[in-house]
């Protein structure tokens, strides 16, 4: 039986801090240990008022249109998001009676973002100790973990070292740099490197 329950996330962003600049999008994918997609949340925010859009950001963004108009497309308030995603992790959390746990590539972006917007919009963490945001800063690092299992440095840990077994088939049809899919894509190497350590 399983006990953990991964919430595989990825965030689009037009900049490199939340606060001074805004996420775009948001999405996350609820795996099992064996890999079952439990459930999926993915929205598109409102900037942030009074923030900055960065060059360098925009520059990327430039350079992939469609991703960037697929971020932005029918946008809803951060709040509204952020409650409403802070209600889907405890509805889930609940109805499996199970713990989440962060998992990015890299958690240290992706984490980031996320605890942010949910410590400034969620009022229950806001007025309440800050610990009591989901996950409890408790994440994992997909390219830690393959470098622990690849016996490798960090460095030569990337998407592009790892071995065909991990970043096959079901992310061939995905698009990159859209949330909800890079979450999927991230969460099922994951699952494979898990399952493969396991053995």
């Amino acid at each position: 039986m399983t006990k953990e329950i991964y919430i595989s996330t990825d965030i689009e962003a037009n900049g490199p801090i939340p606060g001074e600049y805004s996420m775009l999008s948001l999405g996350s994918v609820a795996l099992n240990e064996e890999g079952k997609i439990l459930e999926k949340f993915y929205k598109k925010l409102q900037p942030l008022k009074n923030a900055k859009q960065h060059p360098q950001t925009m520059g990327f963004w430039e350079k992939n249109k469609g991703a960037y108009l697929e971020a932005t497309s029918n946008p809803e308030p951060a709040e509204k998001i952020m409650n409403e995603y802070a209600d889907w992790l405890d509805s889930l959390s609940k109805k499996n009676n199970k713990k989440l746990y962060f998992l990015a590539y890299p958690a240290t972006w992706d984490f980031m973002f996320v605890s942010w917007y949910l410590i400034k919009f969620v009022k229950r963490y806001e007025e309440n100790h800050f610990l009591d945001v989901p996950f409890h800063h408790q994440g994992i690092d997909i390219r830690t973990f393959a470098m622990a299992q690849l016996k490798k440095p960090y460095s030569e840990s990337g998407i592009g070292s790892m071995p065909k077994s991990w970043t096959r088939e079901e992310s061939k049809n995905l698009m990159d740099h859209k949330a909800i899919d890079d979450a999927l894509k991230q969460g099922l190497i994951f699952i494979n490197m898990l399952k493969e350590n396991r053995r």
